[in-house]
């Protein structure tokens, strides 16, 4: 084998678990995604906080950080998670998911119905 071979065939494998390395980051986010989401739906529904963590640690990458917090009628999950192989490097992937409180789209839901249904009524009686 010569020089030049040898060279080449190095960089074709740094170049190759590079690759691996963005497929295995992009996988770890997408994971992430999946997982706020989930867990930001749980919490709004007005599950209990331990399901909505488990919700969201089933669908997380492995030994990922979940945080549910409240702010006013919004729910917010945020996932921080190690890429699977890579935890040795100092790099992390992070997604939050925000959602309306359930109890707060119902309350703006009723108000909306008793706003159309006045109005129907004014209408009604100034056709009449």
């Amino acid at each position: 084998m010569t020089a030049e071979a040898a060279m080449v065939l190095s960089v074709l494998v740094a170049f190759t678990m590079a690759l691996v390395g963005v497929l295995l980051v992009a996988a770890a986010q997408i994971r992430c995604v999946d997982a706020a989401r989930a867990g930001a739906r749980a919490a709004a529904r007005q599950d209990p906080a331990d399901v909505v963590v488990t919700v969201t640690r089933e669908t997380a990458p492995r030994g990922a950080r979940v945080t549910v917090a409240r702010e006013g009628d919004r729910v917010r999950v945020t996932v921080v998670a190690r890429p699977p192989l890579l935890s040795g490097l100092p790099f992390e992937v992070r997604e939050e998911a925000v959602a309306l409180a359930e109890e707060s789209v119902a309350d703006e839901e009723a108000g909306e119905a008793v706003e159309r249904s006045g109005g129907a009524r004014e209408g009604v009686g100034l056709g009449s």
